[in-house]
């Protein structure tokens, strides 16, 4: 709150006075709520833990952290978001929304990063998904010329920064309304990334939006 009146408005004001209105005013931030627990799969290949928690880069394309995600809509029904985060800029790289949590929602998402940036060639995390321990993604790794690493089982906080993006997905959006349709929450989150990556300010960015970020890296390289 305090970065976005600072850096919209021609006046400065600190974080402590922000946080005594609030309190007066009875403003809260929105609380995260647990992620769901992994279900396990029985992998055809595995990765080490290359990444080991070295969550910070210099430049965009050294790493990124991959994931799946559930939330749902009406009376019963599920959509799946899968998402590429680069860890220079925290930027969304890439996303992918289906009805179904399977090998085309996570290879899709992973070919449009690639078509989008084929010259990255990144240390590529995740999980140990059944789509992500397959044979077909490691060959698709391979092709594109990136390394392969994995978190530890049962380790989500080896994938930390991708569990923070989607706490802050939720908390700021999808825990704030009910989504009576499919393309009503899919829109939803489409305008949410648009804004995460263009227009959300980050304290850990020096106050930037990730796109900024990105091109601040680029003109300090």
């Amino acid at each position: 709150m305090t970065i976005k009146l600072n850096r919209e408005n021609d006046f400065q004001v600190n974080a402590k006075r922000i946080l005594r209105l609030m309190r007066i005013l009875h403003l809260k931030s929105v609380c995260r709520r647990r992620r769901r627990n992994y279900v396990k799969s029985t992998p055809e290949v595995t990765a080490e833990n290359i990444l080991n928690r070295e969550f910070h880069a210099e430049r965009f394309g050294e790493k990124w952290l991959t994931d799946v995600t559930e939330m749902k809509y009406g009376a019963s029904g599920k959509a799946y978001l899968s998402a590429i985060l680069d860890l220079s800029d925290k930027s969304i790289v890439s996303f992918v929304i289906g009805p179904s949590n399977n090998n085309a929602l996570v290879f899709e998402t992973f070919d449009i990063a690639h078509e989008n940036h084929p010259d990255a060639k990144p240390l590529f995390h995740s999980d140990r998904g059944y789509q992500y321990t397959s044979k077909s993604f490691r060959k698709k790794l391979n092709k594109a010329g990136m390394t392969q690493s994995m978190s530890r089982v049962s380790r989500c906080i080896d994938n930390g920064p991708m569990e923070a993006f989607w706490g802050m997905l939720k908390s700021e959006m999808y825990y704030l309304k009910k989504f009576q349709t499919y393309e009503e929450l899919k829109e939803a989150i489409s305008d949410y990334i648009a804004y995460y990556n263009n227009h959300r300010y980050q304290k850990r960015l020096n106050c930037m939006t990730p796109i900024e970020y990105r091109n601040y890296l680029k003109d300090a390289a």
